[in-house]
Parts: C-alpha cells; sequence; structure tokens
C-alpha cells in the first residue's frame, strides 16, 4: 500500500481525516485536486450511498469549487476528533461547521413510483461539493455521537496521524500494511544492529 493512497476501512469521518498524512515535508493532501476527491468518492462510494442520502455524483466530476466544502468538513472533523483524543472539549466553531454543511444540503425524500409501490429515496440538490460536504458531515455526526468514540485511537507509529476505531484493544497501528509493517522491520533492524555491535 503507497503512502500516496488513501487509507480506507475505517469508518467513513475518519477515512476522509485520514486524507492528510504526514510525510518528511509535513502534512499532504491526498483529496487536493478535483481527480483526487473524484478518486476517493469512487473509493468510498457505497458507503457515501448507504445511510446517507444518495449523493447522484456517478459521472459527475467534481471541480476546484467541489473542494472547498468539503475541506471545511475534514476540518472540522478533524478538529473535533483532535480534541477528543486530548480529552477536551471539542471546539464550537468546528461543532457548528458540521451542522451548517448539514443543513447547507439536507437530505429531502423524493417520492417516486417503481410500478407496484410508493419509494421514498433520500436526496440532496445544489453543487456536487456541498451534497457530499453534507453527507460527510452527517457521517461525522453519526461517528462523534457513537458511544464508540471513546475507544478512538492515533496510530502509534513515529510520524503518523493517522486515527482509527479499533475493534481490537491491541490494535496499535491504522493499518498492518503500512505502519504496522514498517514498526516490525524498525524491530528487526534494531535487534540485528544490537547483535553485530562489537563487545568491548
Amino acid at each position: 500500500m503507497s503512502e500516496s493512497e488513501p487509507l480506507t476501512g475505517e469508518a467513513l469521518a475518519l477515512d476522509l481525516v485520514n486524507t492528510r498524512p504526514l510525510s518528511g515535508d509535513g502534512r499532504v493532501d491526498l483529496l487536493g485536486t478535483p481527480r483526487q476527491l473524484s478518486r476517493w468518492l469512487a473509493l468510498e462510494a457505497d458507503r457515501l450511498e448507504e445511510g446517507h442520502a444518495q449523493e447522484g455524483h456517478a459521472g459527475e466530476e467534481p471541480g476546484a469549487g467541489d473542494l472547498i466544502p468539503v475541506h471545511a468538513v475534514r476540518g472540522h472533523t478533524e478538529a473535533v476528533v483532535r480534541a477528543l483524543l486530548d480529552a477536551a472539549e471539542p471546539p464550537a466553531a468546528a461543532l457548528r461547521g458540521l451542522t451548517e454543511a448539514q443543513r447547507a444540503a439536507a437530505a429531502v425524500r423524493e417520492l417516486g413510483w417503481d410500478g407496484t409501490t410508493v419509494t421514498a429515496v433520500p436526496r440532496r440538490t445544489g453543487p456536487l461539493g456541498v451534497r457530499v460536504a453534507a453527507a460527510l458531515a452527517e457521517a461525522a455526526v453519526e461517528l462523534l455521537t457513537d458511544p464508540a468514540i471513546g475507544r478512538l485511537k492515533e496510530c502509534e507509529a513515529d510520524g503518523c496521524v493517522m486515527v482509527f476505531l479499533p475493534a481490537h484493544p491491541r490494535r496499535r497501528w491504522c493499518s498492518p500494511a503500512r505502519c504496522g509493517n514498517r514498526a516490525r522491520v524498525a524491530r528487526y533492524y534494531q535487534r540485528h544492529s544490537a547483535a553485530r555491535e562489537p563487545r568491548p
């Protein structure tokens, strides 16, 4: 798994926060371009349309303006997550920001007919970025108000800022393929280096 690939598989809101990993040059934005956002939306498509208002972005490509609301929701979500990791009160501005993002493209149950029954499908209207940001803010609200948020952890690997909800209490790394493997290699190198050093 490449460092430039988004880490997915956590709660949707944490996957969003994890699109800003740390590299040797500082934080990297894996959603820095419309193309990167499009790729990430494709990776998360099932989860964005399952349990959240259907975004209807199939075939709709994000533009530069769509990055702004998504980045705002990511920033608000990360601010709350970091506060919770520090056992501190989340910033009021971040909580308001998540509420406002949901309000900007509220889900409406669109009625239809499938040939035999009346259907109701949640839909949002507005620009793609605003619709996606609203769904991501909704996912953040669901995560942040879930009692499971008490298990929230930051990866223990040096130089990693990824966050996750461990299914197992002994989980220490964001990903066994990324940081877990790096930590094992470092331990192996330390053990073998120490064994090769000449003794006085």
